[in-house]
């Protein structure tokens, strides 16, 4: 069953990251997961929160920040030295198959850091501003997903290491939404 998974998983990054090649994807792709292209949106989310909510918007700021940091450690301290998933951008079987679009990096595969961290803030900032900006849902999983997919496409990633990343972002941006919710309940 897990050969059958990992065969699935091989042939469905093939058909994203040579299937879908195009020049728009090629430019578009590493800048998506460049975590410098999204620093303006990251700014102004921490001006919005500060200008916004005043001394409360520190709060939200601490828990973005808190967010980012219980996924990336749980998926690059915890998780990913346990599995030892090597990614495919590595994978001596695949190295002749693939278009390596960004630098692969030595690091682990499974499950995928930004597919993880991006999901929680995502889900994060949902828990948070949903009932006052109902635009926050699709902005925010759009966003949470282009990275996770560009991932998969420059060929860092497979598609279980992004999905299995989102599931547990989603997961982790709901719990200290509710958490952040419990003890700011003012928002």
């Amino acid at each position: 069953m897990i050969a059958e998974l990992q065969q699935f998983d091989a042939e469905l990054f093939l058909k994203i990251n040579k299937g879908l090649s195009n020049d728009f994807f090629d430019v578009i792709m590493p800048l998506l997961r460049n975590r410098f292209f999204w620093a303006p949106l990251y700014i102004f989310i921490i001006a919005f929160c500060m200008r916004q909510y005043k001394k409360q918007g520190y709060y939200l700021v601490l828990g973005i920040l808190i967010t980012f940091a219980v996924g990336d450690l749980i998926a690059s301290r915890a998780i990913k030295p346990f599995v030892q998933r090597t990614r495919p951008c590595n994978e001596i079987n695949l190295a002749s198959k693939i278009i390596k679009r960004v630098p692969c990096g030595t690091g682990y595969s499974f499950p995928s850091a930004h597919a993880t961290n991006h999901f929680a803030i995502a889900l994060f900032l949902i828990g948070i501003f949903y009932r006052k900006w109902k635009p926050i849902l699709p902005l925010a999983l759009i966003w949470a997903v282009l990275i996770a997919f560009a991932q998969i496409y420059v060929g860092v990633h497979y598609p279980i290491d992004t999905l299995v990343g989102a599931i547990l972002g989603t997961c982790i941006g709901l719990a200290t939404s509710l958490i952040y919710k419990k003890l700011q309940p003012d928002l």
